[in-house]
C-alpha cells in the first residue's frame, strides 16, 4: 500500500462507484479478507476488484493497510489526549512541532486544529514515569510550546479508524 501524505493538500476527490466503496466498506473492517471474497460480495470478479483496489491506492483513497494492535497487550497502558498551545502560529513554528510530533512513535495521533488550540494529540505510553519524560521532553523543555494539557483515559470505549462511506452521489 502506499503512503498517506505527511502534509495536507486539497486534492480532487476520485470518481467512486457504487462498486468502489462497497469494497472500501469491506476492506476497512479487514484488509486481509481475500479479493475472491470480496469478488462475491460486490458481484464483481476477483480481477476487477484487484484493478479497483489498485486504482484506489494509486489515487490515495486507499493509504495503507495495517494491523491495529491493542496497546495493552504490549504494556502500553496510558493512553492520553493532549491539548498543545504553539508560542505561535508562524510556519515555521508549526511546521518544526508537526515534524516533531510525526517523528516520535508514541504519538499515535496528531492534529493541527483551530478553536484556541494548536495541536490535538493521542499518545500512548507504557506508564506515568515514561509519559511525564515524554511529556518534558516534547513539551515542557521545547521553546515552542507555550502550554499544554493532558487528558488520562480511563478506558478505551471505542477505537477505529473507520470512515463513514456515503453513497455514491
Amino acid at each position: 500500500m502506499t503512503r498517506s501524505s505527511s502534509k495536507s493538500s486539497p486534492r480532487s476527490s476520485p470518481r467512486l462507484d457504487s462498486f468502489d466503496r462497497a469494497i472500501l466498506r469491506i476492506v476497512q473492517q479487514d484488509a486481509r479478507t481475500p479479493q475472491r471474497r470480496i469478488a462475491e460480495a460486490v458481484n464483481l470478479s476477483a480481477a476487477a476488484v484487484q484493478r479497483r483496489i489498485a486504482a484506489m491506492e494509486a489515487a490515495g483513497v486507499i493509504t495503507r493497510s495495517v494491523a491495529l494492535v491493542d496497546p495493552a497487550a504490549l504494556g502500553q497502558d496510558i493512553t492520553s489526549i493532549v491539548q498543545v498551545n504553539l508560542r505561535d502560529e508562524r510556519a515555521t513554528t508549526v511546521d518544526a512541532a508537526k515534524a516533531l510530533f510525526r517523528a516520535r512513535p508514541e504519538v499515535q495521533q496528531c492534529y493541527y486544529v483551530t478553536g484556541g488550540v494548536s495541536f490535538v494529540l493521542v499518545i500512548v505510553a507504557s506508564d506515568m514515569r515514561a509519559y511525564e519524560a515524554l511529556t518534558r521532553e516534547l513539551f515542557a523543555e521545547n521553546d515552542c510550546i507555550a502550554s499544554y494539557g493532558s487528558l488520562i483515559a480511563l478506558d478505551r470505549v471505542k477505537v477505529d479508524t473507520g470512515v463513514v462511506i456515503p453513497p455514491p452521489g
